[in-house]
């Protein structure tokens, strides 16, 4: 059996002026926190599915990329990675591009296999897999 995670959303409200909450009650990272058009459209402070979805992505990119570096014998000293997840309106919303643009320092590696791990991770990592409808680009560079 694998591993089962959930977060809860609350909607009251028509899509402008309505709102909502999201919760990650097992971790109680996100208690209520605050979600709506204007935090997915504008500049109210909250949250949106996108911003959650790229941090979900970085997250398991990140996490895949130091763990394949590692199964090739060279553990990463560090690896920062930023998602940005774009939303298109052209032809109804939809997720149109997700860039993963990563850093990492690790030492006794040349660039060429640090691509070849890297682009590895960003096809198998499981977000990248369950998002694999949405084209995803990576900029990967490998620090001295």
């Amino acid at each position: 059996m694998g591993i089962s995670r959930h977060a809860t959303a609350h909607w009251s409200g028509d899509l402008k002026s309505g709102g909502g909450s999201i919760s990650t009650p097992q971790s109680g990272l996100m208690a209520d926190t605050v979600y709506g058009f204007n935090t997915r459209f504008g500049d109210k402070k909250g949250t949106s599915p996108e911003e959650l979805i790229a941090a979900a992505h970085a997250g398991c990119f990140t996490m895949a990329l130091s763990n394949a570096l590692a199964e090739a014998g060279h553990v990463a000293e560090a690896v920062d990675t930023r998602a940005e997840v774009d939303l298109s309106m052209e032809g109804g919303p939809n997720l149109s591009a997700i860039r993963l643009m990563t850093k990492a320092k690790v030492p006794g590696i040349d660039k060429a296999k640090f691509m070849a791990i890297a682009e590895d991770a960003k096809v198998n990592c499981p977000v990248s897999k369950a998002l694999s409808s949405v084209p995803i680009s990576l900029e990967a560079t490998l620090l001295s």
